[in-house]
């Protein structure tokens, strides 16, 4: 499977061409702007499809499943666009494939809302989706919360952090990646609930990727030593998106290094 040159490769004969305005639009005059860099993707993911993400080859169910879930991106169209569902990608095993998938998955919802919105006469919203690096957004949260930190880091840290919060409330469709990788404070827990519950009130559809389960449901995997509720101390925000999301399980070992 090859890498496009962009996500727009094969719509038109020019649509890829870095003069083209549909391309400026998509990916910006740089190649790293435009609709792809404002969802905040990393650049290694920006053209990553379902089509050629590596772990489609060893998780095949699991994408036979993704690409129903893209067809229905369309119904951002309809009437009652909450009909998208939510997903929870999860393995005990880093490195299998969870973060390029939901990359993935969001890079189809761009291309459905972009080409969608244009046939419709529409202008295609600037950010009608996000990529949120929930490590890098606790990172933020604790350059402005440790003592003796200089404004000048906190300040700038506390504005993306709050920034970021209130992007990843309204969004039309969020990627929140690497829930549970470490143990939260208290507070980033409640700002991180405010999210996750902001969403499922108002039934916004959601992609979460972890190594742990939302809760253990049988046997437990000897690999897994926490899960979501014991994480977060209680059950709120694990019910949270329980409530919301179709559990997917990603089988297999580390592939980091090979995507």
């Amino acid at each position: 499977m090859t890498k496009k040159r962009c996500l727009l490769d094969g719509l038109t004969k020019d649509a890829c061409s870095p003069q083209s305005s549909a391309h400026i639009a998509f990916h910006g005059a740089s190649g790293r702007g435009g609709r792809v860099g404002a969802a905040g993707l990393p650049e290694d993911y920006r053209l990553i499809t379902l089509e050629n993400a590596p772990a489609r080859e060893s998780q095949p169910k699991v994408y036979d499943m993704f690409d129903k879930y893209a067809e229905t991106f369309s119904r951002q169209f309809g009437e009652d666009p909450t009909q998208i569902k939510s997903l929870y990608l999860h393995s005990p095993n880093p490195g299998n494939g969870k973060s390029t998938s939901a990359a993935a998955i969001l890079n189809a919802y761009l291309l459905t809302h972009f080409i969608g919105s244009i046939q419709r006469g529409l202008t295609p919203k600037q950010r009608p989706a996000l990529f949120l690096d929930v490590s890098d957004w606790h990172a933020d949260y604790n350059q402005f919360n440790r003592s003796k930190v200089p404004d000048s880091i906190a300040e700038p840290a506390a504005k993306r952090y709050y920034t970021m919060m209130e992007r990843a409330k309204h969004v039309d469709f969020l990627v929140c990646d690497d829930i549970g990788t470490r143990d939260y404070t208290e507070n980033f827990t409640n700002d991180l609930h405010t999210v996750i519950n902001y969403r499922v009130t108002n039934r916004l559809p959601s992609v979460y990727t972890s190594n742990l389960p939302i809760k253990y449901e049988g046997t437990k995997d000897p690999r897994v030593t926490q899960d979501l509720v014991d994480l977060f101390g209680e059950e709120r925000l694990a019910d949270r998106i329980g409530d919301m999301c179709m559990k997917v399980p990603f089988a297999g070992e580390s592939k980091r290094g090979r995507r």
